[in-house]
């Protein structure tokens, strides 16, 4: 059938810089070192254009914090206890006053007692699953409720979470249950902050050796299993991680909210 007399519906093509985050501004909450999956995202942000903000807890972390974070030339780091309502009140006002408007927020953050990360899920303490699922869940809750006035255009929320949220990784035991809770999180906020042109999504990156990972006993065979396993018979590392985060921090995600990307190297598609 002929279509000369057919008015074409055709748009152009997306044109996509060279620097995806050029004139953004993020927080990035839970660099410990720069072996940090939030340290991989980061660096590639910066890369990528975008103006930075760092948080630490604690003085130990804050020696280690603060040179990476000058290293990309960041001129806010600020301590931050995720439990702290105080604490996060001041660090949003700060980001108020220095740059007004907030693009993306990256929540990697995630803790459980480590007498709870061996042994049986079912010995875990009252006190020890409330801290696990305060501290890993419910502060993407309250981080995204502090950023939402500072999203002003739009923007993204993107935190990190692990296959075992929705498989029983032996010694994952409270955590899987806190980034089971993170997940269903990132879906309720999603839609909560959808008509504010907000996106909130989840990478779930495989196993990496990170100072959050080394409190899970039996991490080597995990990552040994996982390479084994995965379709493309390799680890991941943060700098995979960190190109997904800029995928989803920048406006090529813009139609993608309420979604778990998993950066796994294809585990997550196997059968154990």
């Amino acid at each position: 059938m002929s279509d000369e007399n057919e008015t074409s519906t055709e748009e152009a093509p997306l044109t996509v810089s060279g620097r995806l985050l050029e004139g953004k501004r993020g927080l990035v909450v839970g660099v410990a070192n720069q072996r940090s999956i939030a340290w991989g995202i980061a660096r590639a942000a910066a890369a990528h254009g975008a103006e930075l903000a760092f948080t630490f807890q604690g003085d130990a972390l804050e020696k280690r914090v603060r040179p990476l974070a000058a290293s990309l030339e960041s001129e806010i780091v600020e301590e931050l206890d995720v439990t702290d309502d105080e604490q996060m009140r001041r660090l949003f006002e700060l980001l108020r006053e220095r740059w007004g408007q907030l693009d993306f927020l990256v929540h990697s953050v995630a803790f459980a007692d480590r007498q709870d990360l061996q042994g049986r899920t079912i010995d875990t303490s009252r006190e020890g699953f409330l801290k696990a699922l305060e501290i890993s869940a419910y502060s993407l809750i309250s981080l995204s409720r502090a950023a939402e006035p500072l999203m002003t255009g739009g923007g993204s929320i993107l935190a990190m979470t692990y296959l075992g949220s929705v498989q029983a990784v032996p010694n994952y035991n409270v955590m899987g249950i806190a980034k089971a809770a993170l997940e269903s999180a990132i879906r309720y906020l999603a839609l909560d902050l959808g008509p504010a042109g907000v996106r909130v999504n989840g990478i779930s990156a495989g196993p990496i050796k990170t100072l959050a990972a080394s409190g899970v006993s039996g991490l080597r065979g995990l990552l040994s299993q996982a390479a084994e396993r995965a379709p493309l018979k390799r680890n991941v590392d943060i700098d995979d991680v960190g190109r997904a985060g800029v995928y989803l921090a920048s406006d090529l995600s813009s139609g993608t909210t309420g979604e778990i990307l998993y950066v796994d190297a294809g585990l997550n598609v196997t059968a154990w």
